[in-house]
């Protein structure tokens, strides 16, 4: 028994029957036009002949439909078969389409057969409006910098990038090309974490890695664009003083942004969602390889939809759901864990150490900072344990990576706290990293610990003495810093090698 219904074949409805014609429920079709019905039978759909507004016509029928759609180019042949359908098929939803010209009083009746009604005055009036309203002129905006940029244009993440980065660069590189560009989609630093390395390698994207130290890498670029990170040389390696055309992120600047196109909505949970919106505003068709990248870029930063995520994001999963691969998805998601990697969990479980329901560990020297993160998450599902933060060495830099849940902390805010000074640090509430150069910990003189252990007792006492500070109810116990706490070291210079994160970027 046919499950749809369609009510008209004039182009509107041709055009419908065409585009559902190929799904698995059956159709069927109900037309006065016997010349169009020959046309749909030939392609194999069911059709009967007759006046739609006739009762009786549509009780003999042999449909009971789940679905109605009304869609004739006559306003009142559209009310009154959309009358007829819900007398007929009382439990069918029924959509109905009003046809161009319709009076009001033909709109009243068509709103109260129908469950929804497309009144193309209204969908163009939409359409208008959304192509000329705040984002629409944010759209043009940006089309106008790509064309205006005269030869090869860099998109370039934040260093070491997760699949967020990735993929928004992936996107707006599309973009790009579109509107003429030339474009190269550059990162510094390794994609070392290895659900990152499967991302990039089964969806088959072209990275650049660009060498810090090749005084010439960047000669051949004629513009540059930034994403998931919003300042040329704070988390990336490129000059500070570099021009850059156009930044698109999502996450909070702490100081201003110039550029040509700026794009900051910190609202959303992900830079993919903000693609997802040109995308979509454009009218740009998704390729199945951009969709399942974006689609896993808004589910990571929102840790699956459970960290900062806004309705947006929701809205932008929800558009990409039918374009992705889900099945490249689930490679993704289950890829193998390194040695490192292993090694790096082990030592973090072994050194935890907590304080209340703050948990810190020192994992000493690193390969893979990566590791860091996924040990921050993997510390935080302890009972008990609200807080985490797992720091190590590598390069002489300290990195640490934090995690919390709950609304009892920021720890962007900790973070920059306790290391703003010394380092750099930022981040989300629930999520933040920071880096410090060792150079700085090396101007304590006459010292009779390890390096090691004033890193950990440093690092460690800045920690909880920012928690403390912003936070009465994490730590249980009043924590008192030890004699190499923050005190100690409040007048400390920043060193001139400091490697910066972003204020808020963060790897996953």
């Amino acid at each position: 028994m046919p499950s749809r219904l369609v009510l008209g074949a004039g182009s509107i409805a041709m055009a419908l029957v065409d585009a559902i014609s190929e799904g698995t429920d059956p159709l069927a079709v109900v037309t006065d036009d016997e010349h169009r019905a020959e046309t749909l039978r030939a392609d194999g759909i069911a059709v009967t002949v007759g006046d739609l507004t006739d009762r009786s016509l549509l009780d003999d029928l042999d449909v009971r439909p789940e679905t109605v759609v009304v869609a004739t180019s006559d306003p009142a042949v559209n009310a009154a078969a959309a009358e007829t359908a819900r007398a007929v098929f009382g439990d069918a939803f029924v959509l109905g389409y009003a046809g161009r010209g319709a009076t009001d009083a033909q709109l009243d009746t068509l709103s109260a057969a129908a469950d929804k009604v497309l009144d193309p005055a209204s969908v163009l009036t939409d359409r208008f409006s959304e192509v000329l309203d705040d984002e629409g002129s944010r759209c043009r905006h940006l089309q106008r910098v790509f064309r205006d940029i005269d030869g090869h244009l860099a998109i370039v993440t934040h260093d070491n990038p997760d699949p967020d980065a990735i993929a928004s660069a992936v996107a707006l590189g599309t973009l790009a090309e579109r509107a003429g560009c030339s474009v190269s989609l550059c990162y510094y630093g390794d994609i070392s974490h290895q659900e990152n390395r499967a991302f990039v390698n089964l969806l088959e994207y072209d990275l650049v890695n660009l060498d810090a130290d090749d005084p010439d890498a960047l000669d051949e670029y004629d513009g540059f664009a930034l994403v998931d990170h919003s300042r040329p040389g704070v988390n990336d390696q490129l000059p500070e003083d570099l021009s850059v055309d156009i930044v698109v992120d999502h996450h909070p600047p702490r100081l201003p942004v110039e550029a040509r196109y700026v794009d900051l909505r910190s609202a959303a949970g992900a830079t993919s969602t903000l693609l997802v919106d040109y995308f979509r505003r454009l009218g740009v068709e998704l390729e199945e390889s951009i969709a399942t990248g974006l689609l896993f870029g808004i589910r990571v930063d929102t840790k699956n939809f459970r960290r900062e995520v806004s309705a947006a994001d929701f809205e932008a999963a929800a558009h990409l759901v039918p374009h992705a691969d889900m099945s490249v998805l689930q490679r993704i998601e289950d890829p193998s864990i390194s040695n490192e990697t292993l090694r790096t969990l082990g030592r973090a479980i072994d050194n935890r150490e907590q304080e209340g329901s703050v948990l810190l560990s020192c994992v000493g020297e690193l390969s893979d900072r990566d590791a860091l993160a996924q040990a921050a998450d993997r510390l935080l599902d302890l009972e008990g344990v609200q807080a985490t933060m797992v720091y190590g060495v590598l390069d002489g830099t300290i990195y640490a990576s934090a995690r919390a849940r709950g609304a009892d902390i920021d720890l962007g805010e900790v973070l920059r706290d306790a290391f703003g000074q010394i380092g750099s640090a930022g981040g989300h509430a629930d999520m933040a990293g920071a880096q410090i150069a060792l150079g700085v910990l090396d101007s304590v003189d006459d010292r009779d610990e390890s390096l090691h252990d004033i890193v950990r007792s440093v690092v460690s006492d800045r920690f909880l003495d920012a928690v403390q500070s912003r936070s009465h109810r994490l730590l249980t116990d009043v924590y008192s810093g030890s004699a190499y706490g923050s005190q100690r070291f409040a007048e400390l210079e920043p060193d001139s090698e400091f490697k910066l994160v972003d204020d808020a970027a963060e790897e996953e």
